[in-house]
C-alpha cells in the first residue's frame, strides 16, 4: 500500500477514534438527562440507574432507524467540503465545550455542540455557502421547540394523572409510581441513545465518505453503528454526576409520580423527533418536562431564574461551540497537514 493511502488511513482511524470519544463524553455528559429523575426521586440508587440507563442506550439500536444519522451526515453542511481538518475541528470544538459545561454544572446541549463544531469548521474552511440553511434552521428552532413539547408533555401528562388519582392516598400514589418510573426511565433512556448515538454515526459517516472509503450512496455500515451505541452506553455507565443534582432537584421538587411524567412526556418527544431525523437536544427535552410537571402543579413550584440561566447556556451552545471548532480547524491545519 503506497505511504500516502497509509497516513490517510491513519488519520481516518484517528478521528475515529477522536468520534468515538465524543460519544463517550456525550453518554457521560448527558447521563444525567436520563437518570436524574429516578435517582432524585430515590426510587434507584445511583449505581443501578446508570446501568438502566446505559442498557437501554444500546438496546435504542434495534428500535430506530439512521435518520438522525442522515440528518447530520447529508443535511447540516455541504458534503463536497468535508475533510479530515473539517471533522477534526467540528469534534473537538464539540468536546471542549462539553468538558466545559460538564466542569461548571450546566446541562447543554451535547447534540448543539456537535452541530455548532460542524457550522464553526465549515465556515473556517469554506465560508457561510457552504451551510445547508435547512438543516441548520430545523435544529435550531428545536432548540425551542423541543423543551416546550416537553413541558407541554409533561404538565398533560401530571394533571391527568392527578385527575385519575385524585381519590389514592400520597402513600400509594407513591407506590405505584415508584414502579412505573422504572419503565419511564428506561423508556427515556432508550429515546436518548436513539437519538444521540446517531449523531456520532453520522460524523463517522460523513468521514467515511470524505476519506473515498464509502461512496455517496452506500450505506452506513454496521460496525460504525454498533460503536457508537456502545460507547454512548459506556458513557452514560460512567456518569456525569455534576449536572444530576441541576437536573433533578435544583429546578423544582420531584416525586415518583412527576419523575414517571417528566420521563414519559420527555420520551415522547424523543421518540417523535428521532421517527423525523430531527436532532434534538435530551437535555432541552427533559429539562422542559421537568418544568412542566412543576409547573402543573404549583408554578412557584419551578425556579424559574435556574430554568433561565439554563435557557442562556442552550442560546450559548451552537455560537460557542463553533468558535472553538473554528480555532480547533485551524489548529488541525497545522497539525496534520
Amino acid at each position: 500500500m503506497p505511504a500516502e493511502s497509509q497516513l490517510g488511513l491513519g488519520i481516518v482511524i484517528t478521528l475515529v477514534v477522536v468520534a468515538l470519544a465524543f460519544d463517550f463524553m456525550n453518554g457521560f455528559h448527558d447521563a444525567a438527562n436520563s437518570i436524574a429523575t429516578v435517582v432524585s426521586t430515590r426510587v434507584l440508587k445511583p449505581y443501578q440507574a446508570v446501568l438502566l440507563a446505559a442498557l437501554f442506550n444500546f438496546v435504542a439500536l434495534f428500535v430506530f432507524h439512521l435518520s438522525v444519522a442522515t440528518t447530520i451526515g447529508r443535511g447540516i453542511i455541504d458534503q463536497a467540503i468535508v475533510d479530515h481538518y473539517v471533522v477534526f475541528g467540528a469534534l473537538v470544538g464539540a468536546i471542549a465545550w462539553n468538558i466545559i459545561t460538564w466542569w461548571y454544572g450546566i446541562p447543554s446541549s451535547s447534540s448543539h455542540a456537535l452541530i455548532g463544531g460542524l457550522v464553526g469548521a465549515a465556515v473556517a474552511k469554506a465560508g457561510t455557502h457552504s451551510l445547508i440553511a435547512g438543516g441548520i434552521l430545523k435544529t435550531v428552532a428545536f432548540i425551542f421547540i423541543s423543551p416546550v413539547l416537553g413541558m407541554v408533555f409533561g404538565a398533560l401528562l401530571m394533571l391527568a394523572v392527578s385527575w385519575l388519582f385524585v381519590r389514592s392516598t400520597p402513600s400509594r400514589v407513591d407506590r405505584w409510581f415508584r414502579r412505573l418510573q422504572l419503565l419511564s426511565s428506561s423508556a427515556y433512556s432508550l429515546g436518548h441513545g436513539g437519538n444521540d448515538a446517531q449523531k456520532t454515526a453520522g460524523i463517522i459517516w460523513m468521514l467515511l465518505i470524505a476519506a473515498g472509503y464509502l461512496g455517496t450512496q452506500d450505506p452506513l455500515p454496521l460496525w460504525v453503528v454498533v460503536s457508537c451505541y456502545v460507547m454512548i452506553g459506556l458513557g452514560t455507565a460512567f456518569g456525569g454526576w455534576r449536572i444530576v443534582k441541576t437536573m433533578g432537584q435544583r429546578i423544582t421538587k420531584l416525586r415518583p409520580v412527576g419523575g414517571f411524567c417528566a420521563e414519559t412526556g420527555g420520551a415522547a418527544m424523543l421518540f417523535i423527533a428521532t421517527g423525523l431525523g430531527i436532532p434534538v437536544s435530551t437535555t432541552h427535552t427533559i429539562t422542559g418536562a421537568i418544568v412542566g410537571v412543576g409547573a402543573a402543579q404549583n408554578v412557584s413550584a419551578v425556579r424559574w431564574g435556574i430554568a433561565g440561566d439554563l435557557l442562556w447556556a442552550w442560546i450559548l451552545t451552537i455560537p460557542c461551540s463553533a468558535f472553538m471548532a473554528a480555532l480547533a480547524w485551524a489548529v488541525g491545519r497545522a497539525l496534520l497537514s
